[in-house]
């Protein structure tokens, strides 16, 4: 119903900056909190940043003045700029969605969607 893809991961040295961009599509008729989460192995997924429709937003304590997520409404997509990237930065990062659809002229609230993630990878 909703589909998520994630783009922008990669390599990077440490200090060096990054982009990750997230894009909804389907059949979706809002959006109401859009968010970055990242996961290492053996690890559980951790919050790093979200934002509400009304640009409501929250960063964990550790990404706080580093990582900024912004959204584009028109094109159902979030954004998360990371600069002064550290090694411990390093994880697969997914982007998530608050969604609701339109079906039979009923608006449904949808389960929460993910994307597939992006490996992001900070090294010298």
């Amino acid at each position: 119903q909703v589909q998520l893809v994630e783009s922008g991961g990669g390599l990077v040295q440490p200090g060096g900056s990054l982009t990750l961009s997230c894009a909804a599509s389907g059949n979706i008729f809002s959006i109401d909190a859009m968010g970055w989460y990242r996961q290492t192995p053996g690890t559980e997924r951790e919050l790093v940043a979200t934002i509400t429709k009304n640009s409501r937003i929250t960063y964990a304590d550790s990404v706080k003045g580093r990582f900024t997520i912004s959204r584009d409404n028109a094109k159902n997509a979030v954004i998360l700029q990371m600069t002064s990237l550290k090694p411990e930065d390093t994880a697969v990062y997914y982007c998530n969605a608050d969604t609701t659809s339109l079906y039979s002229g009923k608006i449904s609230r949808n389960s929460i969607s993910w994307g597939q993630g992006t490996q992001v990878t900070v090294s010298s």
